[in-house]
């Protein structure tokens, strides 16, 4: 069963080997519920990864706790998942393989991890390729194999860093379905970290947008176009006047504060 990932009063403070220091990240509080899809945005340098960072248990916050279950996070744990912007996939194995790796580790039986693996692949829409190596895959279809040996390993939390970044618009906007395909069917929590407005307010049921250095929540919205999106064509999700309305609202904000953040940048040149 998930459970509630709690961030309680975070700070994250890096100290430079010059004796100057950069904050990161101050005062920041979310609950955030079992089974909810959350996305988050904001300018470059607001500390969106570090924060995702932090909840996978790559970083320990200077200040506040972050807990899972109420368990405190002190390092990373299979309980959380994460897909990274290119998939940190193992070229040397293939598909099937790279999939499998998590439960292998775990000594899950074998019979188990394979109708597991047969599973997985039907569920991103790789069947025919479970033998084929990582570097004959496109990178759609590379980010699906990293969803996929995520998945395997059953976390509670899925945590995503720019995970659709890199592909091309066609195929972004297929995965964007397919994320939130495994949202509605497994019930994961999943956070998403992006620069794009449209994929945070498509893959957000819950949409933090992040004020610049020290990052900080600046606003939050909860919306109806995950669950609308599910099995649905996302392009017409977008035409929806009230899809265009936030966007252009967080469009502006957005750039507003990149305005602050290149005056701040010119004062000090």
């Amino acid at each position: 069963m998930s459970q509630q990932l709690r961030i309680d009063d975070i700070s994250m403070r890096f100290d430079l080997p010059n004796g100057s220091a950069v904050q990161a990240l101050q005062n920041v509080s979310l609950e955030i519920e079992p089974g909810q899809l959350m996305s988050v945005l904001g300018p470059s340098g607001c500390g969106k990864t570090t924060l995702l960072n932090i909840c996978a248990g790559f970083l320990a916050p200077t200040e506040g706790v972050i807990a899972l279950g109420g368990k405190p996070i002190s390092g990373p744990g299979p309980e959380r998942g994460m897909v990274f912007q290119k998939g940190a996939l193992f070229e040397w194995m293939n598909v099937r393989q790279n999939i499998a790796f998590g439960p292998k580790m775990k000594n899950a039986p074998k019979d188990a991890t394979d109708k597991r693996v047969d599973e997985l692949l039907d569920i991103v829409g790789l069947q025919e390729f479970g033998e084929k190596m990582i570097y004959e895959l496109s990178g759609g279809m590379q980010q699906r194999v990293a969803l996929a040996r995520c998945l395997a390993n059953d976390p509670d939390v899925i945590l995503m860093d720019e995970p659709l970044g890199a592909l091309d618009a066609l195929t972004r906007e297929k995965m964007q379905s397919l994320v939130l395909d495994i949202w509605a069917e497994t019930g994961k929590t999943i956070i998403l970290i992006t620069h794009s407005v449209e994929e945070a307010l498509l893959l957000g049921e819950r949409l933090i947008v992040m004020a610049p250095r020290p990052g900080r929540i600046h606003k939050e919205y909860n919306l109806p176009f995950a669950k609308a999106g599910v099995g649905a064509d996302l392009r017409e999700v977008k035409k929806t006047p009230e899809f265009g309305e936030i966007r252009e609202e967080i469009l502006t904000m957005i750039w507003d504060m990149e305005e602050e953040i290149m005056g701040r940048t010119e004062e000090s040149a």
